[in-house]
């Protein structure tokens, strides 16, 4: 969503996801045809951000017509992103092993919505025409089946004991986004500890005693050498930024949930989606004067949420535009962290979760106390938000490509 547009219909419809049982509905019709004016005005407004951005971000003339347009089409697609609805249908290429897709399999076939169930069987269709020996058990009743209906089970207790233990209120949010939630006090000391275990003969526990003798100075000199001269963000030190950990509570757009949600060594449980949080709308939207038109899509997909819950609690979602918040834990080590942050805060980043990175950044530092670990974590880029986020990216791009063409 953050680089192809929306705003073409393909074979005369919009590419939004059509549930087979809410089309059958007497709420189908209304259902297309709220999705399809949410579209609308996201391709009306594509034009006006472009013309927009393009006034505030004149054209370097170092810069080629091609490399401008797509930096200004991604800034545009950026600030109206928020306007479409979480059925808005992507392509998912999807790499794993046997297992893996055991697992993933019966995760699918457990959940309530039943587009999941669809494309579980689906891809066990696909899978046993070149895997068939790692997925016997997967819709066998007494194996996968079983697995499935068990999973199915403990989701439904929790959700019905969670329902009664707090009773439905209106949302109360913090006015902070990103709130550090768990830590380790001593994970400075039991990192430095990781950091010489290997290069020591003593037991961990004997070289942590050793740290905590130690000063400050002499731990970060630790640091220093473990950590050594980055020289870009993708030289990472080794495993002994595994041995602390930080849980944060996130509450972001869920457009920004989405591309925090991709990131492998971490734990992340998400809520609900609805509008009950609020929505974030860009400024680059009332520069615009498009604010009107951006609050009038965010109404409309809430009132359709309200009226598809009654008889479709699961595919309600669907009409929550990815403006809305949804609220998120995540939780990961440092190594993750540094990976996370340094690639996140950049200024090719979208906003929200540039956001979102820069304040767990500073939380990590000043509410956990461990600023020695984030100033290893040199490449965080703290910068106000970029005039184009993708200018870089695509300079450097159109490099590559005359590069190729100079060498055939």
């Amino acid at each position: 969503t953050r680089y192809i547009a929306y705003d073409a219909r393909l074979g005369g419809r919009y590419r939004f996801f059509r549930d087979p049982q809410v089309l059958s509905s007497p709420l189908g019709a209304r259902y297309v045809g709220d999705m399809d004016r949410m579209f609308d005005t996201y391709a009306e407004l594509v034009p006006v951000l472009t013309d927009h951005f393009r006034a505030a971000s004149p054209k370097n003339p170092n810069d080629s017509d091609f490399v401008y347009r797509q930096a200004i089409r991604a800034k545009a697609f950026d600030a109206l992103r928020g306007l479409l609805p979480a059925a808005s249908l992507s392509n998912v290429g999807i790499y794993g092993t046997g297992q893996a897709y055991e697992a993933l399999l019966l995760r699918l076939k457990s959940l309530p919505l039943p587009e999941a169930n669809a494309y579980a069987d689906l891809m066990l269709t696909e899978l046993r025409k070149v895997i068939p020996s790692f997925l016997k058990r997967v819709d066998i009743p007494e194996r996968g089946g079983a697995w499935s209906d068990y999973l199915r089970t403990n989701a439904d207790a929790m959700s019905e004991l969670a329902t009664t233990l707090f009773p439905k209120v209106d949302a109360a949010d913090r006015d902070s986004s990103v709130t550090l939630v768990d830590f380790d006090p001593d994970g400075e000391i039991k990192t430095v500890a990781a950091m010489l275990y290997p290069y020591l003969d003593r037991p961990e526990e004997e070289i942590e005693d050793r740290v905590r003798a130690m000063g400050v100075e002499e731990r970060i000199s630790v640091m220093r050498a473990y950590v050594g001269d980055r020289t870009n963000r993708r030289h990472k030190p080794g495993r002994a930024l595994e041995r602390t950990f930080y849980r944060f509570d996130v509450l972001s757009d869920y457009g920004a949930f989405r591309d925090l949600q991709r990131h492998r060594m971490m734990t992340i449980e998400w809520q609900r989606l609805t509008p009950h949080h609020g929505y974030i709308r860009p400024a680059a939207v009332d520069e615009a004067g498009a604010t009107e038109a951006f609050d009038g899509v965010m109404e409309r997909s809430a009132r359709l949420f309200e009226d598809l819950e009654p008889s479709f609690e699961h595919q309600a979602g669907y009409a929550v535009s990815l403006a809305y918040r949804v609220r998120y834990s995540m939780q990961f080590n440092a190594r993750e962290a540094m990976h996370l942050l340094e690639l996140r805060s950049g200024p090719q980043g979208h906003p929200t979760y540039r956001t979102v990175a820069q304040q767990m950044h500073d939380q990590l530092s000043e509410v956990a106390g461990h600023r020695a670990l984030a100033a290893m974590m040199t490449f965080v880029d703290h910068s106000s938000e970029a005039d184009l986020e993708r200018l870089e990216a695509e300079r450097r791009a159109e490099q590559r490509r005359t590069s190729q063409m100079a060498s055939r």
